[in-house]
């Protein structure tokens, strides 16, 4: 049996491939849908004896199958924004308690104690719809930094600039959360000079503006509210862990989460740190689902873990996902 303490208590990279192969194991006992497509592969349980043996989903999957390694009564469905008509992600929960201590440990190793913080919130694009994991998080992390200032702000950018203003007078550690087109709409209204605030932008354009490339979207957020650098978040409806970037777009994974990343041409094979590839997850809180996941993102790795996100693959570029009849 694999417990929440096998999982957020790793310690070292001989741990991860310990439990990581504990929970393959489990999830292919478990999940019909995963042990599907890992006998599509040729990978059975017998076969992984390490860690870069065992098969990645393609995060298609969860638009098409129910991808659960239990039987237990999910608590909560988390679904994936997309356009009118468009078919979406759902990632059936049934502990949602793993969500909530892998955020929470994952926020305290990397920004410390929550309750130093007035958590402001600007996701409009989230808030107008039901199902968002990112709204359930910051929902919980408002709540727990016990502080009335903190809050929701959807389409009031004037309360907003006065509550930043407000706590930059009072010296006061202020975390502002924002969907992309949020950010920018914000500093066509206001341009500051935030000594205390920590942006942190969680992607999306949402169809509300063009695409940016990294570098010169963050080079108008950190003008524009005056800070040094630009945080970001890097999670998903079908996880239950996220990476974060301080800064420059660097992204690094709590101690339960690892990237892999694998060749655009063979989904089955994996490419040298510091090449572009497809972004591969493991995330070892989703036990109740599926730990394995192949994204349609691009990126790299570096030899210290770290990571980059590059972009998306489009729907031609897509390789080894042709097993989606299951």
């Amino acid at each position: 049996m694999i417990t929440s303490e096998d999982i957020f208590n790793i310690s070292s990279s001989k741990q991860f491939e310990k439990t990581a192969l504990k929970v393959f194991r489990f999830q292919y006992d478990n999940n019909a849908v995963y042990r599907e497509f890992c006998d599509l592969v040729r990978q059975d349980k017998q076969s992984v004896k390490s860690l870069k043996q065992i098969p990645f989903l393609p995060i298609q999957f969860f638009k098409s199958h129910e991808v659960v390694s239990n039987l237990d009564t999910p608590q909560t469905v988390f679904t994936s924004s997309g356009t009118t008509g468009a078919v979406t992600s759902r990632h059936l929960v049934t502990d949602v308690r793993l969500y909530e201590q892998s955020y929470r440990q994952a926020f305290s190793q990397f920004y410390g104690n929550i309750e130093d913080y007035t958590v402001l919130a600007l996701l409009p694009s989230y808030l107008e719809r039901q199902g968002s994991s990112l709204i359930h998080m910051v929902e919980d992390l408002i709540e727990l930094s016990n502080n009335s200032d903190s809050g929701f702000y959807l389409n009031d950018y004037d309360a907003l600039v006065r509550k930043l203003l407000e706590q930059e007078w009072e010296n006061k550690n202020v975390l502002l959360i924002g969907v992309t087109f949020a950010l920018l709409d914000l500093i066509e209204k206001k341009n500051f000079k935030l000594e205390n605030t920590i942006i942190m932008e969680t992607g999306g354009m949402k169809g509300r503006r063009k695409e940016m490339i990294r570098e010169e979207l963050h080079a108008i957020l950190t003008k524009g509210f005056g800070v040094k650098a630009i945080h970001s978040e890097y999670g998903m409806t079908e996880l239950l862990s996220q990476a974060y970037s301080l800064g420059e777009g660097i992204f690094e994974c709590p101690a339960w989460m690892q990237i892999h990343i694998r060749d655009t041409e063979d989904a089955l094979t994996y490419i040298a740190n510091g090449k572009t590839g497809g972004i591969n997850v493991i995330d070892l809180a989703n036990i109740n689902s599926c730990s394995f996941i192949a994204t349609q993102d691009l990126g790299k790795k570096y030899d210290n873990g770290s990571f980059e996100v590059l972009g998306r693959f489009d729907n031609s570029d897509i390789r080894g996902c042709n097993l989606m009849v299951l």
